[in-house]
């Protein structure tokens, strides 16, 4: 019985130990997104820790279906606390925001968060970082979403090469919509720095039509973190649309799967 008990003890600390991170673009979400739509994103996000958000609309209710999603989350069992970024400074391409949301009782934002300055001009959508802590240890997420395919997106992620050398002292995790396979040659300076991708082959954005049950378009989403500092238990994606009866219906929703990844810090 003694054995038992510890046993479910370490269990328990060792589930305790881990962060739960959840990234999406949830295209568009603002005040186009439905009480049900929010209802059913919170569904979806509301067993992880943290969560990182791309496309939040900078205007047209953007910041408020935000707070609707926070408020839908804190009704499930949980209290979340959340923070929304300034809308990106493009002039050139789409202005949108980008969110965190994250259990208080797991983790605990620490200090304030922030988009990119450095970059802001060769970068379109600049990212957006997030400090948080679980069991005294810290992490950074660095939210991203690239411009689109036909844009070259490599043209900007080229410059996350400098960006660990630039915060020398935090522990960088790039999470978010790349439009770009991880495979690419333009993340070969990341990799030769110790970075890997938690994700390969996995297809996240969705077809507008589902062929022979594939309903998967490209591999863009991602989470890329450092080996040396972390170690991922469980890798996920979320198949979201397999809820509805038609990929048009599930496109309401987004045209992007969620990516997870559970996770502990060396």
């Amino acid at each position: 019985m003694k054995k038992l008990f510890f046993l479910l003890l370490l269990l328990f600390q060792f589930s305790f130990s881990q962060v739960k991170l959840l990234s999406w673009n949830v295209e568009n979400l603002g005040s186009s997104k439905s009480d049900t739509t929010i209802s059913f994103i919170a569904n979806t996000i509301k067993n992880y820790d943290v969560v990182a958000l791309q496309e939040v609309v900078a205007g047209d209710g953007g910041a408020q279906a935000v707070a609707q999603l926070a408020d839908e989350l804190n009704r499930k069992g949980a209290k979340w606390d959340y923070v929304i970024s300034d809308p990106t400074s493009s002039s050139a391409y789409k202005v949108e925001r980008y969110a965190f949301l994250w259990k208080t009782a797991k983790v605990k934002k620490i200090g304030t968060v922030w988009l990119e300055k450095k970059y802001h001009l060769e970068i379109d959508r600049e990212p957006f970082y997030g400090t948080f802590e679980y069991n005294n240890k810290q992490f950074t997420l660095v939210n991203f979403h690239a411009i689109t395919k036909k844009k070259q997106p490599e043209t900007e992620i080229k410059y996350f090469k400098y960006l660990p050398a630039q915060y020398p002292n935090l522990n960088l995790l790039f999470v978010g919509d790349f439009n770009c396979p991880q495979s690419h040659t333009v993340f070969n300076p990341l990799k030769k720095m110790g970075y890997q991708s938690a994700f390969i082959n996995q297809k996240t954005s969705l077809k507008q039509e589902c062929k022979s049950d594939n309903c998967l378009a490209s591999e863009f989403d991602n989470i890329w973190y450092k080996k040396n500092n972390i170690t991922i238990s469980k890798t996920e994606a979320i198949l979201f649309y397999t809820n509805f009866k038609t990929l048009k219906q599930a496109r309401i929703i987004s045209d992007h799967i969620p990516i997870a990844i559970t996770f502990s810090i060396n």
